[in-house]
C-alpha cells in the first residue's frame, strides 16, 4: 500500500512540474487539447472589441472549412499569453508584436511567436476638461498605460502632438524618466491599459488603446483630440506557440481573417477606429 501511494504522490509531483509558463517545454505544441482529440475546433483568446467582434464575423468562414471557432475572451494583456503557453488556447488575437516581444522578455519560458499581422487599432489622447490639447493647464495629469510597450507607445504619441520631448533614440521603449522637456509640466498618472478610460473623469486627459475606447462608448476618429495615423508599426497579431504557425487549423484562421469579407467588415464596422493591415 506504501508502493501504490509513492507512486501515486511521485505522479502527482511530476504533474505540478509542468506548472506555469515554462511548464509545457519539450512537449510538441501541436499536442494542444483540440489538435489532441482529433476534433477541428480551434481556441482562440481575444479581448471583446474588436478582437472578438472580428472573430465572430470569422465563425461562418471556419465552419465551411469543417473548423469550429471557439472564442475565450479576456479583459487583460497577461491571461490570454499565459494561457496560449499553456495549451488552454490554440491562439490569442488582442496584442501587437512590441507588446509580445517585451512580454516574452519578461516571461523567457514562454515560447511564443507572431503567427501575422492583421490590423491597426490607432492610440488616442482623449479629454473630458478640454477640447484642444493647447487647452491643457500647466501641472495637469495625464493618464497613461503602465505596462512598458503600451506607455512607451502612448509618450511617442504625446511627443507627435507636440507635449512633451523624449531623450534621443529611444522610441517604442520610452519611459517617464525619458522625458527631457515636459514644457507645461505635465504629470502622470499610470494606469493598467484596460482602466485607462474608467480615469477621464479624473484626469485632465488620458491616452487609450482604441479597443477600450470602444467598450466604453468613446468614438477614436471622433472623440480623440488626437490620434496616431496609418503609419503606425502597432499591428495587431495572431500570437501562437512556437512551432505552430503551419498547423491547417491556424493557418485557415489566418486565411479567413485576412479575406476581402473581413477587410470589408473592418471598414463599414469601426470606420477607421480600426484599419486592416492586409
Amino acid at each position: 500500500m506504501k508502493k501504490v501511494f509513492a507512486i501515486i504522490a511521485s505522479l502527482i509531483i511530476a504533474t505540478l512540474a509542468f506548472a506555469g509558463c515554462g511548464g509545457n517545454a519539450g512537449t510538441s505544441s501541436s499536442s494542444s487539447s483540440a489538435a489532441s482529440s482529433g476534433a477541428k475546433t480551434l481556441k482562440v483568446g481575444a479581448t471583446a472589441v474588436p478582437h472578438a467582434e472580428i472573430l465572430e464575423k470569422v465563425k461562418p468562414i471556419l465552419e465551411k472549412e469543417g473548423i469550429t471557432l471557439e472564442i475565450v475572451e479576456f479583459n487583460d494583456y497577461v491571461q490570454p499569453n499565459l494561457a496560449l503557453n499553456d495549451k488552454e488556447l490554440d491562439a490569442n488575437y488582442f496584442q501587437h508584436k512590441p507588446y509580445l516581444d517585451n512580454f516574452i522578455s519578461e516571461h523567457q519560458d514562454c515560447k511564443l511567436v507572431s503567427a501575422a499581422g492583421i490590423h491597426i487599432e490607432p492610440m488616442g489622447v482623449y479629454s473630458k476638461k478640454v477640447k484642444d490639447l493647447k487647452d491643457l493647464k500647466d501641472g495637469a495629469t495625464v493618464g497613461v498605460p503602465n505596462d512598458p510597450t503600451n506607455e512607451g507607445r502612448s509618450l511617442l504619441l504625446l511627443e507627435k502632438a507636440g507635449l512633451l520631448k523624449l531623450k534621443e533614440g529611444v522610441a517604442e521603449k520610452a519611459t517617464l524618466q525619458d522625458i527631457v522637456d515636459n514644457p507645461k509640466h505635465l504629470k502622470f498618472q499610470e494606469v493598467e491599459a484596460a482602466q485607462v478610460p474608467r480615469t477621464l473623469e479624473d484626469v485632465d486627459a488620458a491616452v487609450i488603446n482604441s479597443n477600450f475606447a470602444m467598450q466604453v462608448q468613446l468614438d477614436p476618429t471622433k472623440d480623440s483630440l488626437f490620434i496616431e495615423d496609418s503609419t503606425s508599426p502597432y499591428v495587431n497579431i495572431i500570437a501562437v506557440r512556437d512551432g505552430d504557425a503551419d498547423r491547417p487549423e491556424i493557418q485557415a484562421l489566418i486565411k479567413a481573417l485576412k479575406s476581402q469579407e473581413i477587410k470589408d467588415f473592418i471598414t463599414e464596422k469601426y470606420k477607421g477606429a480600426v484599419v486592416a493591415a492586409f
